[in-house]
C-alpha cells in the first residue's frame, strides 16, 4: 500500500522507533554514553558499570572517596542528567 504523501527518512525512522517502543531505550543509551562528559574523566575512570532500570540510575564505583562525593552531589547530578536528556528520565541515583 502506497502513501499519498512522501516523508523524509528522518520522519520514517522516528515513526519506526515510536512504533517499536525504542525511543526511551535509545535516550537511556545516549545518557549513559554521555556519562564522562557530565561527570568528568576523573570520576568516569573510577566507574565500572552504569545502567538505568525503572528510571533509577545505578552506578558501580571502584573508589569509596568518589562514591561519598557523588552522594553529596546526587541531586545536582540528577538534575544535570535530566537536563541533558531533555526530560525527567532519572528519578533516583543508586551508588554502589
Amino acid at each position: 500500500m502506497r502513501r499519498s504523501k512522501t516523508i523524509s527518512l528522518a520522519e520514517a525512522m522516528k515513526d519506526y522507533l515510536r512504533e517499536m517502543n525504542l525511543e526511551g531505550k535509545l535516550s537511556e543509551i545516549g545518557l549513559i554514553n554521555s556519562w564522562e562528559e557530565i561527570v568528568g574523566k576523573a570520576i568516569a575512570s573510577r566507574t565500572s558499570k552504569i545502567y538505568i532500570k525503572d528510571h533509577v540510575l545505578y552506578v558501580h564505583l571502584s573508589s569509596s572517596v568518589v562514591r561519598n562525593e557523588l552522594l553529596m552531589l546526587r541531586e545536582a547530578l540528577r538534575a544535570k542528567l535530566n537536563e541533558k536528556a531533555g526530560k525527567e528520565m532519572i528519578r533516583d541515583i543508586v551508588l554502589r
